[in-house]
């Protein structure tokens, strides 16, 4: 009975919601800034305390400034996207996973002793019609599947417990696109995001992503041509451009995902390269550092200590209120420190690969519990995770987050501890293989990362005049 009584509130919540958004992206257009101001009094409403005040704030104003650049980022947005698409990731991103299933998430935390995570990645299939350098699944091997009754299965008791945020991974998740697009129909108060390379985005990928609306791809490039195809493949920049143009032809959202490493990281936050995808109608990008995963992965590719606090900097220096270009920019690794250090191990995430085990991380291949033997929570509550949350933070200073990059000594005593086994499918990697080739960067960058954490982490101007000092002196 009292569940029956929540449901029936949290569907009315729902639906008050949706009209008054309906109302609002109506009328958008007649007063923009103060119908974005109307939505913002919603969302605080609606939301509460699950985030401060300032936060609410800092959006009033920078949709009252109509020179702003959030304002103008706004502004592309509402004059480029779908309204459907608008309306149903505001409620499926925003309501349900947000405010909702956090507040769900929470509460099933403490009844099962165990963190439950807000987003899971989960990848339907190794397979892939690429090979990239430094791509964690390219370890995986191509012969894995999850059926779609086991992808239904696992989403379906997700929701159960609260999390209504799911991205697919790979492998190519678009090689499941009938699949994928089954799932977002059926589980349609649920967001997904898929991490996909772009190349079998079609006409009709577009119109099912319309029609589904709970849909963004976050497509994979390194670069411009000779360098995203250096490490992706001949012919793939000129296919993801393709993409691109297909998605912003039928109004539809665009996100990139970006592999940095010590090749490509000034390249891939240059202006020019943040204008071109700007223009292919990108809102939104994933920075990720390269990780040196797998038996046979080289270290070559990892940033030294300089080249990383430029990354930090730099990204901060693209998102900020005033600077940069209109794209958002997130950095996985840098921005621990928004998020209290590492989010893995159930924590936030954690992930599932094609055969079915549960990882604490995409970077992270041990486990020790299956979704095809055991049930979703039972797999959140492995001795591995219960490990993993009890080391969090792996380090005070969260510009060191990582138990793997940055404190790989963690990483060896939480295998140690519990005896998770590999889960690579092609080459098991122990984890003395793994956390070695991370040992020497996590000594260099330690006092690096202690110099900025300990500095307040040195504020943007000043990194803005010794960079312009740096290129004056070439």
């Amino acid at each position: 009975m009292a569940n029956a009584v929540a449901n029936a509130a949290h569907l009315a919540e729902r639906k008050a919601l949706s009209v008054v958004l309906d109302a609002a992206i109506k009328n958008v257009n007649k007063d923009r800034a103060a119908n974005m101001i109307k939505i913002v009094d919603l969302v605080q409403k609606f939301n509460g305390d699950t985030w401060s005040p300032t936060a609410y704030d800092n959006l009033r104003n920078v949709f009252r400034d109509p020179n702003s650049k959030y304002m103008q980022f706004t502004n592309k947005i509402l004059d480029n996207i779908d309204p459907k698409i608008l309306k149903t990731q505001l409620l499926n991103l925003g309501f349900e996973a947000g405010f909702s299933g956090f507040k769900q998430v929470q509460k099933n935390s403490k009844k099962y002793g165990v963190s439950i995570p807000w987003v899971i990645l989960i990848d339907p299939t190794s397979a892939c019609n690429m090979h990239c350098t430094g791509c964690w699944a390219a370890e995986y091997g191509h012969t894995k599947s999850l059926t779609y009754e086991q992808l239904d299965s696992v989403i379906t008791q997700g929701e159960e417990l609260g999390i209504h945020a799911w991205v697919m991974t790979g492998g190519e998740p678009t090689t499941r696109k009938a699949d994928v697009f089954k799932l977002c129909e059926k589980h349609n108060t649920s967001y997904f995001m898929i991490f996909t390379n772009g190349t079998l985005i079609d006409d009709q990928f577009a119109e099912d992503m319309l029609r589904v609306g709970n849909l963004i791809p976050s497509i994979s490039v390194e670069g411009f041509a000779e360098t995203n195809d250096s490490r992706r493949g001949d012919g793939c920049f000129d296919k993801v451009m393709h993409a691109m143009d297909i998605l912003r032809e039928h109004h539809l959202p665009i996100a990139t995902s970006i592999c940095y490493t010590s090749v490509n990281y000034k390249t891939v936050t240059s202006d020019e390269f943040l204008q071109m995808l700007i223009d292919k109608g990108v809102y939104f990008t994933w920075y990720f550092h390269y990780m040196p995963v797998g038996n046979e992965a080289s270290t070559a590719l990892l940033l030294n200590p300089e080249q990383r606090e430029y990354m930090y900097h730099r990204v901060r220096e693209i998102r900020g209120y005033k600077t940069g270009l209109p794209i958002f920019a997130i950095d996985f690794q840098n921005d621990g420190e928004m998020v209290h250090g590492c989010i893995a191990g159930g924590k936030y995430y954690c992930h599932i690969n094609p055969n079915g085990d549960v990882e604490p991380c995409v970077f992270i291949h041990y486990s020790q519990a299956n979704i095809k033997e055991k049930s979703l929570i039972e797999c959140l509550q492995q001795p591995l995770f219960k490990a993993y949350q009890a080391g969090q933070p792996f380090n005070d200073n969260y510009l060191r987050p990582c138990p793997m990059l940055e404190n790989p000594d963690k990483l060896r005593g939480i295998i140690k501890e519990t005896g998770a086994p590999s889960t690579d499918m092609a080459s098991p990697e122990s984890v003395e293989h793994l956390t070695a080739k991370c040992d020497e960067y996590a000594k260099d960058w330690a006092p690096v990362a202690d110099k900025l954490w300990d500095a307040g982490h040195m504020d943007l101007d000043s990194w803005k005049k010794d960079k312009k000092s740096a290129s004056a002196s070439v």
